[in-house]
């Protein structure tokens, strides 16, 4: 996921000259708009922020709902409407873009609309411990996990050592997300659109094959105890003879 997030946000920088994996920016841009009085371009900037949030809204309220019944059908749908966005943004590029204002303005905000939620999907299944279309506080984190491990009490904790692992992975995905989809664009343009949806349902074929395994492991697992115990477990008979059980 952090992988398809850098994709996406060195794409729209590339066409767009906008970011769209994170928010942080806009808020700043927002608060200038605001001051010099340039209402159109601040009511554009709050509509991209309020796009973000919405995707977060969205992707939460399905798993709030469906995680509990549904588990797939709850981390798989947020990723197909973020699916769905990146195509539209992809096809309309490649076959209408005539690169005007408002056609930028739109396209900016679904992209960030689609970014939104995948950040409120990550977040959410993982109870907010990570998020993959931004590093601010990732790397902020690391920076304070890092300082931890110059004592020795720090590095000895498996759970530190687990934390800073999956952090750097996100950061490493992220940055070579990023650095694939500025070849990729060179080299097939807008179709690099389409290479990151397919990253996606990578993401979700992957999700579907765990979590069914998962769930055959737990509806067998009764029997595989009881298989495991029968092959293994003895105990003595009323002869005094050990024996299988």
């Amino acid at each position: 996921m952090a992988f398809s997030a850098g994709m996406v946000n060195v794409i729209s920088v590339i066409i767009f000259f906008a970011f769209t994996s994170n928010v942080t920016g806009h808020y700043a841009v927002l608060a200038e708009e605001i001051a010099k009085g340039n209402w159109y371009q601040a009511g554009v900037v709050a509509s991209w922020i309020l796009l973000f949030f919405f995707g977060g809204f969205i992707a939460n309220i399905i798993i709030i709902n469906f995680n509990k019944t549904h588990t797939y059908l709850a981390h798989s749908i947020p990723i197909i409407l973020e699916i769905i966005c990146l195509l539209i943004v992809g096809s309309y590029i490649q076959f209408y873009y005539k690169e005007s204002l408002v056609e930028t303005e739109i396209l900016v905000g679904l992209m960030l609309f689609a970014m939104g939620i995948q950040n409120g999907l990550t977040a959410s299944i993982s109870n907010s411990a990570v998020k993959t279309t931004h590093l601010t506080g990732l790397t902020t984190d690391l920076g304070m996990l890092f300082s931890m491990f110059t004592k020795k009490e720090y590095r000895a904790k498996k759970e530190l050592r687990a934390k800073a692992k999956v952090q750097l992975a996100i950061m490493f995905s992220y940055l070579l997300g990023g650095v694939s989809a500025g070849l990729i664009y060179l080299n097939i343009a807008y179709n690099v659109f389409y290479i990151v949806s397919l990253f996606l349902i990578i993401v979700i074929a992957y999700d579907f094959y765990r979590l069914r395994v998962a769930k055959y492991v737990s509806a067998n697992q009764p029997f595989l105890r009881i298989h495991y115990y029968g092959r293994n477990k003895k105990r003595k008979n009323k002869s005094g003879e050990l024996q299988k059980v």
